[in-house]
């Protein structure tokens, strides 16, 4: 068998390795999450547009999709994002890529129903408050066109939307800073914890760590 060798000229040359076969390298796996007897992740998906789907393991093996396929799970804040998502007791909170919104759903057998208003509000890094029957999430208010975005701590009633009595953008409970990530509770729901910082630096550089008494209507108590 005789080979016949090509030359072209540099850059040129034709690759084997298409964009495509980069693109189609497999899944994504991240943000792992235990609830009960029950694994979730999310798996970004090259075959699907590069969509972020919310997965659950139950304890006898199987797996499936929890969210609806026209759901993307994340989020916007701070642009490349953050926590989409949280579970507590069968029931996950997470932000869908296309409006933002914070949407409910209960395993994957309800249809998932938005639990905030449509508007531009961006919201990440939800930790679930029991006590309070609240979400604690950061969020970014895009709403004065042409600045920049205002981004503070907020609590967002879930007693109120489960009522009936409207979907809530959230109560602002903590403000001030460019920045705010990862808001979480102590076990008992006594104090809360957070990060913040401030232009021009970056996280790594001059990130701060606060920590306040939560009082039993949800108001902060930050000692200076």
């Amino acid at each position: 068998m005789i080979f016949v060798a090509t030359v072209a000229p540099y850059g040129t040359w034709t690759s084997p390795i298409s964009a495509k076969t980069v693109a189609d390298q497999g899944l994504r796996l991240g943000f792992v999450a235990l609830d009960g007897g029950d694994i979730y992740w999310l798996e970004g998906r090259p075959h699907e547009g590069g969509r972020n789907a919310l997965v659950k393991r139950s304890p006898d093996g199987t797996i499936a999709d929890v969210i609806p396929r026209d759901h993307n799970v994340r989020t916007r804040v701070q642009e490349y994002g953050g926590g989409a998502y949280v579970v507590s007791n069968g029931l996950v909170y997470y932000s869908n890529f296309v409006d933002q919104r914070i949407y409910r759903i209960a395993g994957n057998a309800d249809p998932a129903e938005p639990i905030t208003p449509e508007g531009k509000w961006f919201y990440a890094d939800a930790a679930i408050d029991e006590r309070r029957k609240r979400l604690i999430c950061v969020r970014e208010d895009h709403s004065n066109e042409g600045h920049e975005p205002i981004t503070t701590l907020v609590s967002i009633s879930l007693e109120q939307w489960a009522g009936g009595s409207g979907q809530s953008a959230g109560e602002i409970i903590a403000s001030g800073y460019d920045f705010y990530s990862s808001p979480r509770l102590g076990p008992d729901g006594s104090r809360l914890a957070w990060l913040s910082w401030r232009h021009p630096q970056m996280p790594w550089d001059g990130t701060e760590l606060w920590v306040a008494d939560v009082t039993d209507t949800g108001g902060l108590i930050i000692f200076v």
